[in-house]
């Protein structure tokens, strides 16, 4: 792994001149929110994500500048009457079952029940403990999220005769106009840009270096990029699965418990798809304790995925499949904060470790370079609401220009060139192009500064692990090196 991993590569872009905080607001209005405001309310200590507290907010006490004692009081009561804690499940049956109607703050997830002595429609509410509750046809037609990654909202639920039915719903929706993000984008310079995205994401600007303000950012690829599979090794405190957290309900976080090919791939008994095929991000936090049922079949099926897209397993379903495959791992670091082990996945499971499997991971993170977060590293200014934000990102997976755009620009150079690297390097300098550049304006010294240098760096994260664990890989150089030619 190269020592220098992008030092000083990003110290020359200028800091904001002014502010940046009303410019925001004039830009993007009640799509934006003073950051400190989330934190104030303590919503999230209930379990509830960013997006959604957020959504509670601006909704319950819309307003500007940090939150009040009257409205963070104001919150705390709606939230102890709506928001469900863990221990209040049989509580609230309780009350249905007394003939009450009941609201509350859940997340809802609708499966189809196709089996002979059953053929409808079922709403999941986990939180509340509920697995089988009624949901008419018009609510799954208006929101079809519910049918993939679920939705969060406001439901109002009463117990009847056939069982628990949903008689209202009201989800938390943030209307993305993608002409309207990049437009304003042009309002920004790239480091006004930048600050607006890492304090959209949560942290303080002004905490972190150009370098780990780069990093950070690189956290976001699986978002704007289909199928972009990355890895990021890191020891604990670094706020690896912070941002996935919190994005966007299209992110599914996995962290402890079992991981089983039918959570993951589709459910052979039942047919019903798994995780990879629903969501757009799938984060597996903390891979050394997860509990992997069927190893090698997990990493056999994923080799497939990671390669081409395609979700199988024992050839009874198959779907295509763009959504992106993020491995968070912790490591251990000497007195330097430099990694002990070499190579660095051998901190991962054995079976993880396979150079095949690798090889289809496009970008390695290099977190051990980050800083503990710490008070001062978290937002204190004004961004994008989590859920606007989260939204904008995943729509950006859409523009294939730019995919196509730097597929033709950029190539690798060499006697030999191996073309996952240069699959790879193209897809992430596409990704950083549409965080930073979204609106496709970029100088050629930025597009190789911001894009193409930190593209290959990471991408040569994974080639120096291949390099290291298997010869084959031997018969082509060392170093990833590329050239950006004429559009």
């Amino acid at each position: 792994m190269n020592s220098d991993f992008l030092v000083d590569d990003f110290d020359t872009v200028d800091q904001p001149s002014v502010p940046l905080d009303e410019k925001v607001r004039q830009v993007f209005g009640d799509l934006a929110i003073d950051k400190r405001r989330l934190p104030m309310s303590q919503l999230q200590k209930r379990g509830v994500p960013a997006y959604v507290g957020e959504w509670v907010l601006d909704t319950i006490v819309p307003g500007d500048g940090p939150l009040s004692q009257a409205d963070a009081e104001k919150v705390q009561k709606w939230a102890n009457r709506y928001i469900p804690g863990p221990g209040d499940a049989n509580l609230i049956k309780n009350r249905l079952l007394d003939g009450e109607l009941v609201k509350v703050l859940t997340p809802i997830q609708v499966d189809v029940e196709l089996t002979r002595r059953r053929q409808e429609r079922v709403a999941k509410m986990s939180l509340l403990g509920l697995s089988d509750a009624f949901i008419s046809d018009g609510l799954v037609q208006r929101y079809p999220d519910l049918l993939n990654q679920g939705m969060w909202g406001v439901v109002e639920i009463a117990n009847t005769q056939e069982g628990v039915a949903i008689n209202s719903f009201k989800p938390m929706q943030a209307t993305v106009n993608l002409s309207m993000y990049k437009d304003a984008r042009r309002q920004f310079t790239l480091a006004e840009w930048r600050a607006l995205l890492l304090t959209s994401m949560g942290y303080s600007p002004a905490a972190f270096t150009e370098e780990e303000q780069t990093l950070l950012l690189c956290r976001l690829l699986p978002l704007v990029q289909k199928n972009m599979h990355m890895m990021e090794l890191a020891p604990k405190g670094t706020g690896k699965s912070y941002i996935y957290e919190n994005i966007s309900p299209r992110v599914r976080l996995l962290s402890g418990g079992n991981v089983s090919p039918a959570v993951l791939f589709v459910n052979n008994m039942t047919g019903q798809w798994g995780l990879l095929a629903r969501f757009a991000v799938v984060v597996l936090d903390e891979v050394q304790t997860l509990k992997f049922e069927k190893p090698q079949e997990i990493v056999g099926g994923l080799k497939g995925f990671l390669a081409n897209g395609r979700l199988t397993r024992g050839g009874l379903h198959e779907t295509a499949s763009d959504c992106g495959l993020v491995l968070l791992a912790n490591i251990t670091l000497d007195n330097q904060q430099r990694p002990i082990m070499e190579p660095l996945v051998r901190e991962l499971p054995e079976f993880l470790q396979e150079t095949a499997f690798l090889d289809r991971i496009r970008a390695l993170i290099p977190g051990w370079r980050l800083r503990k977060l710490s008070g001062e590293c978290f937002a204190h200014g004004v961004g994008l609401k989590s859920d606007f934000f989260g939204d904008a990102l995943l729509e950006m997976r859409n523009d294939l220009e730019l995919d196509q755009w730097c597929a033709r620009r950029i190539h690798l150079t060499g006697a030999k060139v191996y073309k996952r690297n240069e699959d790879a390097v193209q897809s992430i300098a596409s990704g950083l192009m549409k965080i930073m550049f979204p609106h496709s304006e970029v100088s050629e010294t930025e597009f190789e500064f911001y894009c193409v240098r930190p593209a290959r760096l990471l991408r040569q994260g994974i080639w120096s692990q291949l390099q290291n664990l298997d010869g084959e890989y031997r018969q082509y150089e060392a170093e990833i090196r590329c050239e950006i030619t004429p559009d």
